[in-house]
This record gives structure tokens, C-alpha cells and sequence, in this order.
């Protein structure tokens, strides 16, 4: 599952409004401008949605970061398997 949809479905947002806003705050808008003057792009949702959505961005952000980071020593350890290359044979957790 991507990032958008794992978004989605922690909040319980429609997917096309979550990759909008995901968007807006990669080009750098902030979560006020985006609360007031963007509301047809994100449905509606109120700064407090907006800024759980960034919070969680970046929190599976930084995750998916370490998760490289580690993949990328576990191989240069020689150690990497086809197990964990393959991530669709990686369980899901479902708190992430």
C-alpha cells in the first residue's frame, strides 16, 4: 500500500484529497494557507486534519527513510535476502 492510501485510510480521507494536500505542502504551503484558501483541493478537512495528515507524512516519511537505510546496510553486509528485497513478502503492520 502507498503512502497516500495508508493516509487515506488512517483518516479516513477521500485518496484524491490526501495526495492534494501531500502536493501543497511539498511545494511548500503551509497548513493555515492551505486550512483557508485551498478548500476545494482538500474537501474540507480542518487545520486539525491537516495538520495529523503532515504529522503522519512525515513520520512515514522518516520511516520509510530508515527502512532504506537499513535495507542498504543489511546489504552492503552481504547479509540481504531474497526475502527482505521483496517487499510484498514483507508482513504488514498494522500500526504503522
Amino acid at each position: 500500500m502507498d503512502m497516500i492510501q495508508t493516509l487515506a485510510q488512517e483518516l479516513n480521507k477521500d485518496p484524491r484529497h490526501v495526495e492534494n494536500v501531500v502536493r501543497l505542502l511539498d511545494e511548500g504551503n503551509t497548513i493555515p494557507f492551505i486550512a483557508r484558501y485551498r478548500k476545494e483541493l482538500h474537501g474540507a478537512m480542518d487545520d486539525t486534519s491537516l495538520r495529523t495528515l503532515e504529522e503522519r507524512l512525515q513520520y512515514l516519511r522518516g520511516l520509510e527513510e530508515r527502512r532504506d537505510t537499513v535495507k542498504k546496510s543489511i546489504e552492503e553486509q552481504g547479509k540481504l535476502t531474497a526475502e527482505l528485497k521483496n517487499p510484498s513478502k514483507r508482513p504488514q503492520l498494522s500500526w504503522l
